[in-house]
């Protein structure tokens, strides 16, 4: 195996510590939750560095492969027929290429290639999971191709959201609404949270049954099998190989990282990270480490994301690993040039390791030119899309299927102990804050402060103080900036309640430095993302944001500490509600332009902001009706209820209604006015 330059140099120079050291996220909030995980890396790696025997290492692997499933929710409980037909050949210049469907669970088509050699015989067999291209299984053709050619049966396969997969496809459109495969990943990831549940089960679960399907052919030694990838493709494989013990030769690309540079880096999309993981305990060496002495190649290319200097850090523990078990030979890096993907020299490096270990090196490793076919050349649907198919099922209807399979009504007094688990609650102490600037008003003065809300994590909010004597009844206001909502804005309405004698905080809670702003329907996605692998959950942290403002107010000499409101917009309104659940102090809330429900975000395919509301599990066992029932007798205004899209849904009866959005007429300031009037009476 050829090694670079630069992988020699990383074996000389890089440790854990220093790597880390050498960049820090610019995000304070991205810093404060990186020292958490790295704390979590600290404590996994005294465990790991006890490993001193193989029985130890088996025992370890035991419990891996146990609490991936359980943070992943399980793989789906069926191996019911494939039903797999092929629908069409290619002749190539010595290999065919066969175009098969086959389904993964009732109704759940895949899409896939199969690349065989020309003459008839039994050959080894080659799993290629697509990286992140809009068309899915035609993006690894030339590896397919070249392996068919050196004696294998390789098969390709479009993921969820991929290829002929598309789970948004509009026909207004002629595309994805969602615009591509990430977004719909991070889409279904959320719906999969609500139910405690990873996305990822299903993208692993679909590679494991075109696993069936490729043993199951005649042309194919089931005991010979291996898997590649690269990118999103190289974290399927990751996990394929670390779960299915058919797998006998491993090959990740542009991916395998460890979370010491990747929390605060590239942190993957939905079905590349799983919730908990390293609060669990867990790194991406375990992927590796689980199937030892499984053959695996770890790949990295020098310009990639998925840094070189992370991979190294997983190839480094796995092969202590390795040597537990006599089989050094079996784990190899290969750092190939250039940026993300799998230049020649690394498809090369990949064909060279399945000869290898499923051919007994019989073969030549060179590359060979080869016919590249444009996508619709390689359907296995008519239209492109196997929605069109008789009795198609797209993802978000088996979540809802599994969500009322699993549900399970939850008392008030569950709930109310659940905020208490979420650690939504504060402790009461007044928040000593600093006060960043100061205007004078005609009405009184306008605060810019910042206090801390736990210890590392600070939050800004401005304050407005009427100049009236004594103690006054306060109303805490989220901050908006939505596009969805037209004027007033917040700070117009703070304003108006100034001016009538309440001081009033607009709180801004935690949140990171947006990293994907031209991504539509996503919100925060990516912080939501890592606080969930840390096991903290945002929503809930930014709940408590909320109540520690409530204590800011309540501590003030200016304050009446019985008379705390507060509002909210849209699904900042959720955060809200949590809050108010869990404290008895804010005795009335106004939620406006506000989901009303989590579950109903399971009924379609798309929704707008989910990850920034959703409690992992919570939805099977409460909704948002179950918060406000927890206030009891406190009043909650709920005016413009909307759905996951944040368009307006008419409800009955305690939902109210403007009659026009906006601020083009007097009517719409006079509604807004009277909502306001409610707030604060």
């Amino acid at each position: 195996m050829r090694i670079t330059a630069l992988t020699l140099l990383c074996s000389i120079v890089l440790s854990p510590s220093l790597l880390h050291a050498q960049k820090q996220p610019p995000d304070p909030f991205l810093r404060w939750m990186d020292r958490i995980a790295q704390q979590q890396l600290d404590k996994r790696a005294s465990v790991i560095s006890a490993i001193r025997t193989v029985a130890e290492a088996e025992r370890r692997k035991e419990w891996v492969r146990k609490t991936l499933l359980d943070i992943l929710g399980g793989l789906p409980d069926y191996h019911g027929p494939l039903h797999a037909r092929i629908t069409g050949h290619i002749e190539a210049d010595g290999y065919t290429i066969e175009k098969v469907i086959f389904e993964s669970l009732p109704g759940f088509f895949v899409s896939a290639d199969v690349y065989r050699p020309s003459q008839p015989g039994r050959y080894p067999g080659v799993l290629l999971q697509s990286g992140h291209t809009q068309e899915g299984k035609p993006e690894p053709q030339r590896l397919a191709a070249n392996l068919a050619l050196k004696g294998f049966v390789a098969l390709a396969f479009d993921p969820i959201g991929q290829g002929e997969r598309e789970q948004t496809y509009d026909p207004q459109l002629l595309g994805p609404a969602a615009g591509w495969s990430v977004p719909e990943h991070i889409q279904a990831g959320a719906q999969s949270l609500l139910l405690g549940e990873a996305v990822g089960r299903y993208f692993i679960w679909d590679a494991m049954r075109a696993l069936d399907y490729l043993v199951s052919r005649s042309d194919v030694d089931s005991t010979r099998i291996g898997a590649a990838g690269c990118s999103g493709g190289g974290a399927l494989t990751t996990f394929l190989g670390a779960l299915d013990p058919r797998v006998k030769a491993v090959a990740p690309a542009c991916y395998p990282n460890s979370y010491r540079l990747l929390f605060s880096g590239p942190d993957p999309d939905s079905e590349m990270s799983f919730p908990s993981f390293l609060e669990r305990g867990l790194d991406v060496a375990d992927f590796v480490e689980l199937s030892a002495p499984t053959p695996w190649l770890i790949e990295a290319t020098e310009e990639d994301y998925f840094t070189p200097a992370g991979a190294q850090l997983v190839f480094e523990e796995a092969q202590r690993w390795y040597r537990l078990y006599g089989a050094e030979d079996k784990l190899r890096f290969y750092v190939g040039p250039g940026p993300h993907g799998t230049p020649l020299a690394s498809r090369e490096a990949i064909y060279e390791w399945m000869i290898r270990w499923l051919n007994d090196g019989k073969g030549d490793f060179h590359e060979q030119p080869v016919r590249l076919y444009p996508n619709q050349d390689l359907w296995a649907t008519r239209t492109g899309r196997v929605e069109d198919e008789p009795g198609s099922r797209k993802l978000y209807q088996l979540l809802l299927d599994d969500f009322h399979d699993k549900k399970k009504p939850g008392t008030t007094q569950e709930v109310l102990a659940e905020l208490r688990t979420l650690g939504i609650s504060s402790d009461g102490s007044s928040s000593a804050f600093q006060v960043l600037d100061e205007a004078t008003r005609p009405w009184g003065r306008r605060q810019r402060i910042k206090f801390e809300s736990e210890p590392g994590v600070e939050i800004e909010g401005i304050l407005y103080l009427p100049d009236s004597p004594g103690r006054k009844p306060a109303v805490l206001a989220l901050a908006d900036k939505s596009p969805y909502f037209q004027a007033p804005t917040i700070d117009s309405l703070a304003e108006r309640m100034a001016k009538a004698g309440r001081v009033v905080l607009v709180l801004e809670p935690r949140a990171s430095v947006p990293e994907d702003a031209d991504r539509p329907f996503l919100g925060d996605w990516l912080a939501n993302s890592r606080a969930n692998q840390i096991g903290r959950n945002l929503p809930a942290m930014r709940a408590h944001d909320i109540l520690r403002g409530v204590d800011l107010l309540a501590a003030r000499s200016d304050v009446d500490s019985t008379s705390i409101r507060a509002l909210a917009r849209g699904v900042r309104g959720i955060w809200l509600l949590l809050a108010a659940a869990a404290d008895t102090r804010i005795k009335k809330i106004w939620l406006d332009r506000t989901p009303y429900s989590l579950r109903v975000a399971l009924e379609t395919t798309m929704n707008n902001d989910l990850l920034d509301a959703v409690i992992p599990g919570f939805a099977l066992h409460w909704d948002l009706e179950d918060l406000t029932k927890a206030m009891e007798n406190r009043s909650v205004i709920w005016t413009d209820p909307s759905n996951w899209m944040n368009r307006i849904v008419p409800l009955p009866s305690p939902f109210r209604y403007r009659y026009i959005l906006g601020d083009t007429t007097d009517l719409s300031d006079e509604q807004n006015n009277a909502f306001v009037d409610e707030l604060i009476k």
